[in-house]
């Protein structure tokens, strides 16, 4: 049996991409995209059709309309392969507003449901900003499930733990570059990969927080630079994995031990600690990682949204 199997019965595999054509090969149950899967996709011949259809169906409307009616396409052709669910971003440049990421995701659902796709098969991706998070909490309460991203931090997990979030994606990779770049020349690749690798760290204290203290929000790895790093969180409750990677797991046949275990983390003496907005706020400001990687993030999806506006009106 190769990895990418025998991860399948460790955790759910997700497919991170905006690509639906290339997901039936791996069979993951979920997939997620973001602004930057969705206008690589579009640039590609095999996607240029569907674009401009749905550009040419809904012309009449504002801008930000049509670039929901593309995202939820794209959601929609992606549910057609997998059996679970689809997570589709709200834009990044509201990332600070909680009002408008609230409209947004509920026009955003409410496009799913006319297309006849049940809330429970989707989930609306914000970034994990304060704003985010209590537009996430608000909707989470009227049973719109939502998976905050651009998460880097341990204060981040637990506002969004004590918010009722359904699911988190930590950023593993982006967490690993910002800690070798600040290195530089000392960096060793050796001594940090595996379990020592700061991304795999940050997830790992995540997971085992929330199952030592019973938070039910699901945690989702993202972002990875290599299968070193997902075979380190064998056993997470979810992986989203691009198709590269993926690829890589499928032509790997060595054993896959489970690396993190629920029932051990039940026992273990993690102390609960808790964040109001001002002390949320500090916590996020005292981890320069998270502080930068965040800021970054939100500014590039904001830049591949703005592409993706020229493309439509152009």
């Amino acid at each position: 049996m190769n990895q990418l199997e025998q991860l399948k019965s460790l955790t759910t595999v997700v497919a991170d991409t905006g690509n639906f054509l290339q997901l039936a090969q791996f069979a993951p149950r979920d997939a997620t995209t973001n602004p930057s899967l969705i206008l690589k996709a579009v640039q590609s011949p095999d996607y240029a059709p569907l674009l401009k259809d749905t550009v040419a169906a809904h012309s009449a409307k504002p801008l930000d309309e049509i670039v929901d009616q593309v995202l939820v396409r794209f959601g929609l052709e992606i549910l057609k392969v997998v059996p679970g669910r689809v997570s589709t971003e709200v834009d990044a440049r509201l990332s600070f507003d909680k009002a408008g990421t609230v409209a947004r995701a509920r026009r955003i659902m409410a496009l799913y449901e006319a297309a006849g796709v049940g809330r429970e098969r989707v989930l609306i991706k914000i970034a994990s900003t304060w704003e985010g998070i209590q537009a996430a909490a608000e909707l989470e309460r009227e049973g719109i499930h939502c998976n905050l991203t651009l998460l880097f931090s341990f204060c981040q997990a637990v506002a969004c733990g004590e918010a009722g979030i359904q699911l988190i994606s930590p950023f593993v990779g982006r967490i690993y570059d910002w800690y070798k770049k600040s290195a530089g020349a000392a960096w060793d690749e050796a001594a940090q990969s595996g379990a020592n690798d700061p991304g795999v760290k940050s997830v790992t204290q995540i997971y085992n927080y929330y199952k030592k203290h019973g938070i039910k929000t699901e945690v989702m790895g993202a972002s990875f630079r290599n299968v070193g790093q997902i075979q380190a969180l064998a056993g997470c409750d979810l992986l989203t994995i691009s198709p590269d990677l993926l690829s890589q797991l499928q032509a790997l046949d060595a054993a896959l031990p489970r690396a993190l275990d629920a029932a051990a983390a039940a026992q273990a003496d993690i102390a609960h600690v808790s964040f109001d907005e001002a002390g949320f706020r500090f916590a996020l400001n005292q981890d320069a990682m998270a502080t930068e990687k965040l800021a970054e993030g939100i500014r590039l999806f904001a830049i591949d949204s703005a592409k993706l506006d020229q493309m439509i009106a152009s």
